[in-house]
């Protein structure tokens, strides 16, 4: 098993093997990457080789494998059943009776089905992109072992102790949250991951008044009753072969939303396959169209603001007002920049000045409508394409504009902002500057108005601030009861009408019937990182909290469109 250190140590086997015709495995060789090359350059000056000797290496997918080992190899890829049914079929094949028997516990076969379950669930909830993890993780076997063999222990222990209550405090706790919950490193799929544990491990899988199912969504997925090997096995085979979102407690749009990205992701690449040169036929060239969209774009960046003037204007900054400062700079950056490569494009497409890689790049993303890299590292995250970003950049402008003409807006618009959590941070500021609260001690809280247009607002809030521009995903909001609801068929996304923010003391916050709402920047929500989560919102529910949780409802400030 490669490691640190472990180099010499697997040439030495290597060349034993080569001599000898032994067969020789190198494990997990994505973590000793660099060694790979010395490893190459052996093979290649390997001649009088056993006729008998085989290398085998095993590693996860990585892009510094080396080519010449990967040209002059057979390689074999295993990856994970497609679908609930056939990755508990290969969970379940590598239990044998044997397994079923080592312990006496009457719980214990039953809930090796439950864990089976529970794992390909999580397995397959990966499908169904950020909607179902903000984060791709490797749920693999080691995990189902080992948390089979903790279920073996603490029934085993509850048979000697002849103790009829099972340790589901425990067995909930190792399972979600140590064995599967760490590798989750984002808090709002550990919420995911700790439901799931919930809804599958207790007392009610084994109640005799009330018949347990996992889903009896298009099929009853039921737990099978005490039983050998083959009860297990069978009740497997009779799954059906493709199931949809609802098993994994997904609104059925998740389908629509998994089908969508993945013709959005084909599109995107036959885009950027397109040939480069002009065309012979009639109808611009490709250089008319890059010279066409530049001036459009270059005619609709206003001038950099003039930040000492607006400094002289406020006088002494609120903290709200040093925000605005703060996003004024970050807004030039970004005025100064498109201005410059614009120029730049244009005097490069006559010939005057040559072609960068960085204007190349700028010129192909004006070609295909992306918003180029270079204007995208000094902008709010976001998806959108390059006609749909210029509106959002307009928005900006004017949102900045009227704060500095008229003073703080009446409803914000925190998509506008460069970093909102700055501003969400400074009205908790201002809130304990008012009333004398300790800043560690407070918070925000969240409720969703009746307005659902910014010209409703008349003032605005001495504390706190109403928020506009925020989609639902997940989840429909009836504006008549002022709570969630499910999702109408086809509508994935849907704007919440104006939310109001207010700062209050942490001790006298108590909510009920509340989901926290993660508010994220775009709908690609958090990365492995962390990035992407602004705040969470409180949105009122009647139902168990549970069933939003695993559909997957959060807010974005950005949709795609």
């Amino acid at each position: 098993s490669l490691g640190q250190g472990q180099g010499p140590l697997a040439l030495q086997m290597l060349e034993t093997g080569a001599n000898r015709g032994h067969w020789v495995l190198l494990q997990n060789c994505h973590l000793l990457i660099s060694w790979l090359r010395e490893l190459e350059k052996t093979l290649e000056t390997m001649h009088k080789v056993n006729e008998n000797f085989r290398l085998w290496m095993t590693t996860d997918p990585t892009e510094r494998f080396p080519l010449g080992i990967l040209q002059r190899s057979l390689k074999v890829v295993t990856e994970p059943p497609d679908g609930l049914k056939l990755n508990m079929r290969s969970t379940f094949a590598k239990i044998d009776q044997s397994v079923l028997e080592e312990c006496d516990h009457p719980a214990y076969r039953p809930l090796i089905y439950v864990l089976t379950f529970f794992h390909g669930v999580v397995q397959e909830r990966r499908k169904y992109g950020k909607v179902g993890w903000n984060v791709a993780y490797d749920f693999n076997e080691s995990d189902f072992k080992v948390s089979r063999r903790l279920l073996c222990l603490y029934l085993n222990k509850a048979v000697e102790n002849n103790d009829e209550m099972i340790p589901w405090g425990s067995l909930k706790y190792l399972i979600g949250e140590s064995m599967y919950g760490g590798r989750v490193s984002c808090n709002m799929d550990r919420r995911v991951l700790t439901t799931y544990v919930g809804e599958y491990f207790g007392d009610f899988l084994f109640d005799d008044c009330q018949k347990f199912f996992f889903s009896q969504s298009g099929y009853d997925y039921d737990l099978p009753a005490y039983g050998d090997v083959e009860v297990y096995r069978e009740s497997i085979e009779r799954m059906p072969l493709n199931c949809g979102a609802s098993v994994f407690g997904l609104h059925p749009n998740a389908e629509i939303g998994y089908s969508t990205n993945a013709t959005r992701d084909l599109w995107k690449n036959l885009i950027d396959l397109q040939p480069r040169t002009a065309s012979s036929g009639g109808g611009m060239s490709r250089e008319d169209v890059i010279a066409n969209s530049a001036d459009r774009i270059a005619g609709a960046v206003p001038e950099p603001t003039d930040i000492l003037v607006v400094k002289k204007k406020l006088g002494i900054p609120s903290p709200t007002e040093i925000v605005l400062l703060q996003e004024l700079e970050r807004w030039n950056a970004l005025v100064i920049q498109m201005s410059a490569s614009l120029a730049d494009l244009k005097r490069a497409l006559k010939g005057e000045i040559g072609m960068s890689e960085s204007l190349d790049e700028l010129a192909t993303s004006l070609y295909n409508g992306y918003l180029p890299q270079m204007w995208r590292r000094l902008c709010p995250d976001t998806q959108k394409k390059l006609g749909s970003w210029m509106e959002h950049f307009k928005h900006r402008f004017e949102q900045y504009r009227g704060w500095v003409d008229t003073g703080e807006p009446k409803v914000i618009w925190l998509a506008g902002l460069h970093i909102p959590e700055s501003y969400l941070t400074a009205l908790v500021q201002a809130a304990c500057r008012l009333k004398n609260w300790p800043l560690d001690r407070s918070v925000t809280y969240s409720m969703v108005t009746k307005f659902t247009d910014p010209g409703q607002i008349e003032t605005r809030p001495e504390m706190g601030c109403f928020v506009s521009g925020l989609y639902l995903e997940g989840a429909a909001w009836n504006l008549e009861n002022a709570e969630l609801e499910p999702q109408k068929p086809k509508v994935l996304v849907q704007e919440l009408p104006i939310l109001r923010v207010v700062p209050i003391e942490a001790s006298k916050l108590k909510l009920q019937d509340t989901l926290r709402t993660p508010v994220y920047v775009t709908q690609a929500r958090k990365n492995a990182m962390g990035v992407g989560l602004v705040f969470e919102a409180d949105l009122h529910t009647t139902e168990h909290v549970s069933s939003w949780v695993l559909q997957g409802v959060s807010l974005s400030l950005n949709i795609d469109s």
